[in-house]
């Protein structure tokens, strides 16, 4: 039998035991979990991507620590709803557990509500976000919470969760279900949990209407993929479609598709997203995509960020529309984005390597006598406000870490560095 629930809120663990994943939080020993079996938790953020089990861990807080548990979301709610819950709390025996879910929507004034009660100990505050809580969060919030950063599930966890799946089915409609291939549901899902579990419960409904009750129910790969398309054509930006229209969107400026990238940016005007985490993603497109092809991009994608965060809806569509316009058709490097990566590689592999002696700083007599800051050449003193001298450590010297990219701008740039370095760099 049909239930009037979703599947994924039906299975939603009530207790640690039956939660999946995360392990290095709470499991067996770990700090997470003696925190709340110890009823003794701080104000937290749990900062993770889309159905990874957030909401469910602060369900599971709010039944070990047995108070009061009130749950706002920050899509539709504001200053008035915290000021309303900081009051009811008042008159609480305990402190009760505020869960705010998406608290990176929450604006600057918003989160300045909620100060001086997670301050005084009026509320135990546990937020949720998908956004990193160092750009989203006010500081004076962030320093008064401990952030606790949950991973994309395992393959091992998704099996899990869809063997129990198959188990509530199987009961809820009566029917016997083989799961002959779990590839589609594995991809489909994402290490997203909740993804994982409609599309189950989709696939499961698509076909109890065209199997024999004496059947057993087959489930596919093929199966899994037409029931998804068929079915999932709506965007939906609290979970389902929201990351996929999203990276359609990116992928799309990044393929220099400019038709493409702004009807998927209608789909999320459409469905009301908001404008900032639009604006955010062009914003980083800019550098990682395009960099230094058409540092202008920075510069528009910037301006965009700014304009959308004074205007609103709706007139931000067609800063927006401007801005993705612009960046899908502008030429493309991701030459900044190879060679910092290249640095952090060579960082980690050859650890800290010593500055050659004369590019330190020599405040001290001491300093100076041991050589610091010896030779060094003043660019700005020589003819073209060049000087060749070495200015990588001894280990890596001579090595081509920025390479740039096959376009007009960054072939001037190969250009001018090869009449400087001459051979030394490979330009």
């Amino acid at each position: 039998m049909r239930q009037n629930s979703p599947l994924a809120e039906r299975l939603r663990p009530v207790n640690l035991n039956q939660y999946i994943g995360q392990e290095h939080l709470v499991g067996e020993g770990a700090i997470l979990r003696k925190a709340i079996e110890s009823g003794r938790i701080p104000s937290m953020i749990f900062w993770g991507p889309p159905g990874v089990g957030k909401t469910t861990l602060a369900f599971i807080i709010s039944n070990y620590l047995k108070r009061s548990f009130f749950i706002l979301s920050a899509i539709n709610s504001g200053v008035k709803d915290v000021r309303e819950v900081i009051e009811r709390s008042k008159m609480l025996p305990e402190p009760p557990v505020l869960f705010i879910d998406e608290i990176h929507r929450f604006s600057k004034s918003q989160q300045d509500s909620l100060l001086g009660a997670v301050e005084k100990g009026l509320i135990t505050l546990v937020g949720a976000t998908t956004e990193n809580p160092s750009f989203e969060v006010i500081a004076p919030l962030l320093s008064r919470c401990q952030i606790y950063v949950l991973k994309s599930l395992e393959v091992k966890h998704l099996m899990q969760l869809a063997d129990i799946a198959l188990i509530a089915l199987e009961k809820d409609y009566d029917l016997q279900i083989e799961l002959m291939e779990r590839e589609a549901l594995m991809q489909i899902s994402g290490g997203d949990a909740r993804k994982l579990l409609n599309a189950i419960e989709l696939v499961v409904d698509v076909l109890s209407d065209t199997v024999p009750k004496s059947e057993v129910i087959t489930i596919t790969n093929k199966i899994v993929k037409d029931c998804i398309q068929n079915n999932l054509v709506k965007y939906d930006k609290a979970g389902e479609m929201h990351y996929d229209i999203i990276s359609a969107f990116i992928k799309s400026m990044r393929g220099s598709d400019p038709n493409a990238a702004v009807y998927y940016l209608a789909r999320m005007v459409e469905a009301g997203e908001d404008p900032l985490f639009i604006a955010r993603r062009m914003l980083i497109l800019a550098s990682e995509d395009i960099g230094n092809a058409n540092p202008n991009a920075l510069l528009l994608a910037n301006a965009c960020f700014d304009a959308v965060s004074k205007i609103g809806w709706p007139e931000s569509r067609i800063i927006l529309s401007q801005t993705a316009i612009y960046l899908a058709a502008s030429v493309k490097s991701n030459s900044s984005y190879t060679s910092i990566n290249e640095a952090l590689n060579l960082v980690r592999q050859k650890g800290d390597l010593s500055v050659p002696l004369h590019l330190r700083n020599a405040p001290t007599k001491l300093m100076k006598d041991l050589g610091y800051g010896d030779a060094y050449k003043y660019a700005h003193d020589y003819t073209g406000n060049f000087a060749s001298q070495e200015f990588l450590p001894e280990e890596i010297k001579g090595m081509k870490i920025y390479d740039p990219g096959n376009n007009l701008r960054e072939k001037e740039t190969r250009g001018y560095l090869k009449s400087l370095w001459k051979e030394k760099y490979g330009y």
